[in-house]
């Protein structure tokens, strides 16, 4: 069986050449130097789908770049669900950072460090997005479920299609400890690919993940990752919400 190619699925949007298809289609590589960065986005929209990606983070010192992959509505009430890679120092881990945003509104971030190395092999970076819950995974191993919260008023994304992109950019005025390391350009250029791209969604046959939730053994995986990996939950951070926590954090929604 041939490997699916992502030259169907996407096209190169921005970076001048610094985006590639390579390999007959079946590969992807975003590139960043000192000019610019590169992105990517879907030729469809979806509403709704289980999408999966496989990608290999720059490697060495990436200090102040950011990998960023996530599916995202247009317009200012727009929707979004996101991981972003967080570069670092060599030898340091990446951080991963997730969001999600509905209306307009985000800041439900969660950052987390990975358990193996995200520059040394391709890893499966996955979003399930259906009309009971967003769940972000890795390996198949959920690290973050996000609970529709509009039985207690909150938002939730269901109305707007949205194309999935991703770019590959320089943000070290933040991305390393809060800006204070800087991208060594000598390094540069920075490039991460993307290859065996899948997405299951409702023009399909099997709808299954439609009503998909976590099983008690998806649910335990996802209990270890938040227990050993998540450094930053908004649901707990105290200082950000002196007068209480946004009030999806209480329905297991964080």
């Amino acid at each position: 069986m041939c490997p699916p190619l992502v030259a169907e699925d996407f096209d190169v949007t921005w970076g001048d050449g610094r985006g590639k298809i390579l390999n007959n289609g079946q590969l992807l590589t975003l590139s960043l130097d000192k000019t610019s960065g590169s992105g990517f986005q879907s030729k469809n929209e979806y509403l709704f789908g289980k999408i999966d990606m496989q990608i290999k983070l720059v490697p060495g010192n990436s200090a102040g770049t950011i990998t960023a992959y996530y599916l995202s509505s247009q317009g200012p009430t727009h929707d979004e669900i996101d991981f972003e890679f967080l570069g670092n120092l060599s030898g340091d881990p990446y951080i991963l950072h997730t969001n999600v945003f509905s209306q307009g509104k985000g800041n439900r971030e969660q950052q987390f460090y990975l358990w193996f190395d995200p520059t040394a092999d391709f890893h499966t970076y996955s979003i399930l997005w259906n009309p009971q819950r967003i769940i972000f995974s890795v390996d198949g191993t959920p690290i973050r479920e996000f609970k529709n919260p509009e039985s207690i008023g909150v938002a939730y994304p269901k109305n707007q299609a949205m194309r999935i992109y991703s770019s590959l950019w320089n943000a070290d005025d933040w991305a390393t400890r809060g800006g204070l390391v800087k991208t060594d350009w000598s390094q540069a250029p920075f490039t991460a690919p993307y290859r065996n791209f899948n997405s299951l969604t409702r023009a399909g046959n099997n709808n299954s993940w439609l009503n998909e939730e976590l099983d008690s053994t998806s649910q335990e995986r996802l209990k270890w990752v938040q227990k050993n990996y998540l450094i930053y939950n908004y649901c707990s951070d105290v200082k950000r919400f002196p007068q209480g926590f946004p009030p999806e954090c209480g329905i297991g929604s964080a």
